[in-house]
Parts: C-alpha cells; structure tokens; sequence
C-alpha cells in the first residue's frame, strides 16, 4: 500500500494550512483537506482510515496535535479529494481533531473533521497515516483517537506513512 499527497516546493501547499484563503478558513483555522492518491491497497480492503498529527507540536504545547481522524472511507476510492473533510462528509465518519480538548478550548465548529496545520515556529512535520480496513468500524462522528485504535485493532490488513511539511513562515 502506498500513499501520496501532492506538494508544491516540498510542503503541504498553503490553501490547506496557515496560508489558506478566507473562503478555507473557520474560526482562523484552515478546514480545506488535501487530497490523498492511495495505491496498491490489499484485495479485501473493506474500508480506509486515516489519522494525520504534528509530533512537531510537542515541545510547543506539550502534546501531540490531532489535526484530521477520519474512518470508514470507501475502499473504492482511490483518491481521498481535496476538501474532503467538508464536501463529502456525509460519506464517512471524522473524529475529534485536539481543538475538542479539554486544554484547548477550542471553537465548537471546528473540533471534528480537518483542521489543517499551523505552525507557530518552524516548519513542522505533519504524519499521515492511512490504513486499509478488512471491515468498517463502529465509530460515530466526534469519536477520539483512542477509540480508533481499540476499534481498528486486529482489522488492519496495511497501512501507510507520509510525513508533510508546513511552513511557519
């Protein structure tokens, strides 16, 4: 299984993070998701997840940032498209991103789906990983990363991992 996102300059283009336009924007944060070109998945690949977070936001608030969760995604679909998150979220399940915690205290419209990177600092490194299902899963929208991994446990026929920059700057 492979996975591929399309970059310009070697980072995430700036529509789906800091540098989005007000049309991608809610509550100041980017919410246009980027397309995934997914290859070679397994034959009994049943359903896709994806889970997409900043290791890099350690050491600037302490843990790492949940930006998109997303599960039971089509199998058939061999490109997740841009903006996803929002234009066909009736098709699959999304997850709380970090702005649902407790310690953000984040806007209430943008604590599930996509909410894309941006950096305070330095450039980060963003982690996609896209796994291939040999079932849906019983998730509900809003569901956290935790209960993703209880749920995918023991159904992960392959999965894939793409590390995307985002400029600070």
């Amino acid at each position: 299984m492979q996975i591929n996102v399309p970059l310009t300059d070697g980072l995430l283009a700036d529509k789906f993070g800091k540098f989005a336009g007000p049309a991608d924007l809610k509550a100041d944060h980017p919410v246009r998701s980027f397309p995934i070109e997914i290859t070679d998945l397994p034959k009994n690949t049943v359903s896709l997840a994806l889970v997409f977070i900043d290791f890099d936001s350690t050491p600037v608030c302490g843990f790492t940032w949940i930006h998109w969760l997303a599960a039971n995604i089509p199998a058939d679909w061999t490109t997740i498209p841009e903006d996803a998150s929002r234009t066909l979220a009736n098709q699959f399940v999304q997850g709380n991103n970090s702005n649902a915690g407790r310690l953000v205290n984040g806007d209430p419209a943008i604590t599930t789906g996509y909410v894309g990177p941006q950096p305070p600092d330095t450039t980060h490194d963003y982690t996609l990983t896209v796994y291939a299902l040999d079932q849906e899963l019983d998730l509900k929208e809003g569901y956290w990363l935790n209960e993703f991994r209880r749920a995918a446990k023991g159904h992960i026929l392959a999965q894939a991992q793409l590390d995307l920059p985002s400029r600070a700057n």
